[in-house]
């Protein structure tokens, strides 16, 4: 495995190179405990070194290790500006003319009492265009990480996190993980229950695909008289669990859609295939990352194009620079995809509302059933179909035609011996409906 690693990044061995090992906390006490035992460790390691980077998100710990991979400055303070500067480009090169909406600056934000929260906190002030404010911001006592809060509790519980109240109802609201990788949006639309209007992965993903179409659209179909073009292959990511109305909505653009099985490190590589790879799970999870020939035929047209600075084509071409320089392309990072989503929103001139309603998620269920050995269930076509045992896909495509825009997929557990059940269909009832009548097959068969 490791072999294939050094093969795939392209990282030399033997000679004299020394290694570098970036390590990274975040705020837990135990923290500082398994610091000291990865630097004994580590150092102890002939021609390896270990450096303390501090208290960091994850994301910010894998942008370090990008950039320090790539040449290029690699410090907090580093990511920082980089974040901060790209964020203000975005919003300078917003449309003068565009009537509509305009976006409300106030921006609440649970960070899930993690270090994300902390992070916004320190950077938040220099961000110009949006007013934050930070709950569960994770300094000392104010709550238990993810406890009631972050964003896999929003985007599974569909209700507000600890600290939100009637008095947000309205308001544009963001929530953060724990360590800060993952991103859903939510607005409460009424203050007799908190209840919540979600907007979760797959919907980031749309609004990520429409602004980088959008661009390209205009850069290679502008209709001026200037004679140059940006040819990308545009791909867009995702696993079986993406919502069935997600994916309609997305090849109905003309995108390219394609699923890989579930996990980052499937969807990460599927993407990087392309001259642009966006992919999201629906817990929020995900990035867009831009090949590097990609970014130099950008950066070309870009100059090409500067002594034109009022051609829309040269105003898309730094847009999409600016959108290379925002998002971690080294993985998903809920602090860079937060100011991207917020850019985007400021430059289409949409409320949460609008981008809610891109698309109306079908309904759907998700079930467990243990089973004795979950390695007896063999799944092809990225999860999406059974090859093993074979009788049991014949049984669900049954069930799947009984029901309205029906859907479903069973596939094993990674960590213990349950197979997982999902099922889709026009109405909850019958989602449930038909996630109980497969949980019934998988059980009788394996169970």
């Amino acid at each position: 495995m490791v072999l294939q690693f050094v093969k795939d990044e392209g990282i030399p061995l033997g000679g004299h190179h020394t290694a570098q090992v970036l390590l990274g906390r975040d705020t837990r006490p135990t923290g500082e405990y398994l610091l000291d035992a990865a630097l004994q460790g580590i150092n102890a390691i002939v021609g390896a070194h270990a450096i303390d980077m501090g208290i960091l998100t994850t994301p910010q710990l894998h942008w370090m290790v990008w950039s320090k991979n790539k040449g290029t400055k690699a410090s907090e303070s580093d990511y920082f500006t980089q974040l901060i500067n790209s964020f203000r480009r975005m919003l300078e090169l917003l449309p003068k003319d565009k009537g509509g909406y305009e976006l409300a600056k106030k921006l609440i934000v649970d960070g899930a009492n993690g270090i994300g929260g902390v992070k916004l906190e320190q950077i938040k002030a220099e961000l110009s265009g949006l007013d934050i404010i930070v709950r569960n911001s994770g300094k000392e006592g104010e709550g238990i990480l993810n406890h009631l809060c972050g964003a896999d509790f929003v985007q599974k519980e569909r209700v507000t996190p600890h600290g939100f109240g009637p008095e947000d109802v309205g308001v544009r609201c963001a929530s953060l993980d724990g360590d800060a990788d993952r991103l859903v949006y939510f607005q409460m639309s009424s203050s007799s229950d908190n209840k919540v209007d979600l907007v979760d992965g797959d919907k980031i993903l749309s609004l990520f695909a429409l602004f980088i179409r959008e661009q390209l659209d205009v850069i290679n179909n502008n209709g001026s008289q200037v004679d140059k073009s940006l040819p990308a292959r545009l791909g867009i990511v995702q696993t079986a669990y993406a919502n069935g109305a997600s994916t309609q909505f997305l090849k109905g653009l003309g995108l390219e859609v394609v699923f890989t099985p579930t996990g980052v490190k499937y969807l990460h590589k599927k993407a990087l295939e392309y001259d642009i790879g966006i992919y999201f799970e629906a817990n929020g999870h995900g990035t867009v990352v831009f090949s590097e020939d990609f970014i130099s035929q950008l950066e070309s047209l870009s100059n090409d194009l500067s002594s034109q600075a009022a051609n829309s084509q040269y105003h898309s071409a730094m847009r999409l620079m600016a959108a290379t320089q925002l998002i971690n392309q080294a993985v998903g990072d809920a602090l860079s995809g937060l100011l991207l989503v917020e850019a985007i929103l400021q430059y289409k001139r949409w409320s949460f509302q609008n981008w809610c309603e891109l698309y109306s998620d079908l309904p759907s269920r998700q079930l467990k059933v243990k089973v004795v050995d979950r390695s007896s269930i063999v799944t092809t076509d990225a999860e999406t179909k059974v090859s093993q045992p074979s009788s049991l896909q014949e049984l669900i495509d049954k069930e799947t035609a009984n029901y309205t825009q029906g859907r479903c997929f069973v596939r094993p557990s990674g960590t213990e011996d349950v197979v997982r059940v999902y099922a889709e269909a026009s109405t909850q009832v019958e989602a449930d409906s038909l996630a109980k009548s497969v949980a019934h097959h998988v059980e009788r068969l394996l169970g």
